[in-house]
């Protein structure tokens, strides 16, 4: 019968999809459009550098040596092997879903078991500097001081929810580990070893190995691109049927309860489902006070977005991870970034930005001599040739290894 449902709600819902679809193409094109623009310009060249490198320190051990040398602080705080510090440290560097796909990696790898992996995704998987203060900050709401305030809460409640995690089957944990005996004293040179040990066990010519780090890179790329289009288009479709503005009812009453302007009510919703296109209603909304903007903005960051989700969700179904340990500690994300930014919305926003103006005048040109504004710029203006140039050579490593597979039979 639970079967019988799902068939029913799988097949109405792509039903429901289509027929809005023939209803709205003109509409339904430009929020595609938008969507493709958006992975273009931004996406794709953003990530895919950090998506080849963790590919890189794979194959040849270094994240092996890295696991090997922070075992005695991952282990304590997360408890997760000393490998789950890469995947923390590339998360927050490139955003996501970096962290997703390097924990899925090292689950591959056999590196994690399978409650260390449901632990490691549950906090690696964060907004990167370049999203909080260039797109979200100096883009959005020209106002740097509100980038600093949303990156430490962002940051420090995500820490906070590893070691909330860290708790996560620990009973299931304690079975798994029963009878190992204690690892000895860390070390440099034992570090070394295991990392030659690891490179060793790759046994593929260099060349090889470039190939499958761009293929893997790109083919994961692809399917974010694929996501970020069909929610683009599914966010347009939700308010031309009117169905998010019916949830955004619901949403004022809540916000009301809160003691949040009941405006925000449709940013807030369009956020969960869209971070990017969330955050940017949000900063257009007129309020008395950037406190509930930065509320709200905080939330959707440590939530994710539905199409953070589902992209997640895509990377983990080729493990054995189960996806609910990430939802539930995308909802503590997002309540302790809220609690934090409550707490540290005077001392690290209003003292701050009370204190500039007090001896030096606010004007936009601080805002465009921003590092990762000036990045942000860079990447809209050469992304899309970026991306065309490494869809090419993907088609062109392709060709050659059907070629050659074609002549070895």
């Amino acid at each position: 019968m639970k079967q019988i449902i799902k068939t029913f709600i799988y097949s109405s819902f792509a039903f429901i999809l289509t027929i809005s679809l023939i209803s709205f193409p003109d509409q339904a094109l430009e929020a595609a459009i938008r969507g493709l623009n958006m992975w273009g310009e931004v996406v794709f060249p953003s990530l895919l550098p950090f998506f080849i490198t963790a590919e890189l320190l794979l194959a040849f051990g270094v994240v092996k040596f890295i696991g090997t040398l922070f075992e005695p602080i991952m282990r304590p705080l997360f408890n997760v092997p000393g490998a789950g510090s890469f995947g923390w440290m590339m998360g927050m560097a490139s955003g996501y879903p970096t962290g997703a796909k390097i924990t899925a990696r090292l689950r591959e790898e056999k590196q994690l078991t399978k409650i260390e992996a449901e632990r490691l995704v549950s906090f690696t998987n964060n907004s990167s500097p370049l999203f909080i203060f260039g797109a979200i900050s100096a883009g959005f709401f020209h106002d740097l001081k509100l980038g600093t305030l949303l990156a430490f809460c962002h940051y420090l409640s995500n820490a906070l929810v590893g070691v909330c995690m860290r708790f996560h089957g620990r009973n299931e944990s304690k079975l798994q580990r029963m009878g190992e005996r204690r690892k000895p004293k860390i070390s440099i040179i034992r570090a070394f070893m295991e990392m030659h040990e690891t490179r060793m066990k790759e046994n593929k010519p260099l060349g090889e190995i470039l190939g499958d780090a761009v293929l893997h890179s790109i083919k994961t790329l692809v399917m974010i691109g694929g996501f970020i289009i069909l929610f683009s288009v599914l966010i347009k479709l939700l308010f031309l049927l009117g169905i998010s503005p019916a949830i955004a009812l619901i949403g004022e009453q809540i916000l009301k309860g809160l003691g949040l302007p009941a405006d925000l009510a449709l940013p807030f919703i369009s956020g969960v489902f869209e971070i990017t296109i969330g955050a940017n209603m949000i900063s257009q909304t007129t309020t008395d006070s950037l406190l509930p903007k930065a509320i709200l903005v905080s939330f959707i960051l440590g939530f994710n977005g539905l199409s953070i989700h589902a992209q997640v969700a895509s990377i983990l179904a080729k493990t054995d991870i189960r996806f609910t340990p990430y939802f539930f500690a995308r909802l503590l994300h997002g309540t302790f970034a809220v609690i934090l930014t409550v707490i540290l919305f005077k001392p690290l926003y209003l003292d701050r930005h009370t204190l500039e103006l007090n001896e030096i005048p606010v004007s936009q040109d601080g805002v465009t001599d921003n590092m990762w504004h000036t990045i942000l710029n860079c990447l809209k203006d050469f992304g899309p040739l970026i991306t065309i140039s490494f869809l090419a050579i993907s088609a062109i490593i392709l060709y050659k290894r059907l070629k050659n597979s074609t002549i070895a039979e």
